[in-house]
């Protein structure tokens, strides 16, 4: 047997794995400095909610159903009922802006944005005290 024959199993060993590793991330998962263990060092957020650094968009008295499709996708928001009664928003589209939390051009630190609504036919005057 020849030293070639020996080496090819040996040379085809080392191709396969470099042939691999070209296929793998060198970025890592995390960040280096993270501790290990069960609990996070950072807060999860969902994964269409805008970056903390996000102001919130002055929309107040705008139509909601315009504001959910411009927004929807930057901005992890919900609508609430601002008469106090407690209604399902099932259509953005039939409901106005009345409030927001935080206000509007404020920088947002917690997510969902709260957008408060009532009906386009209502008064945001109507609206119950938050």
């Amino acid at each position: 047997m020849t030293v070639s024959k020996l080496l090819r199993p040996v040379l085809a060993t080392v191709l396969l794995a470099s042939v691999t590793a070209c296929g793998a991330s060198t970025v890592p998962d995390g960040p280096a400095n993270t501790p290990t263990g069960s609990a996070s060092a950072e807060p999860r957020r969902s994964a269409h909610a805008a970056p903390v650094a996000a102001i919130v968009p002055d929309v107040i008295g705008g139509n909601a159903g315009r504001a959910y499709e411009q927004m929807s996708s930057e901005l992890d928001m919900t609508f609430k009922d601002a008469s106090g009664r407690g209604r399902t928003v099932d259509d953005p589209a039939g409901w106005k802006i009345c409030g927001s939390q935080p206000g509007p051009n404020q920088r947002i630190t917690q997510f969902p944005v709260i957008f408060k609504v009532m009906k386009v036919t209502e008064g945001c005057k109507g609206a119950a005290p938050q």
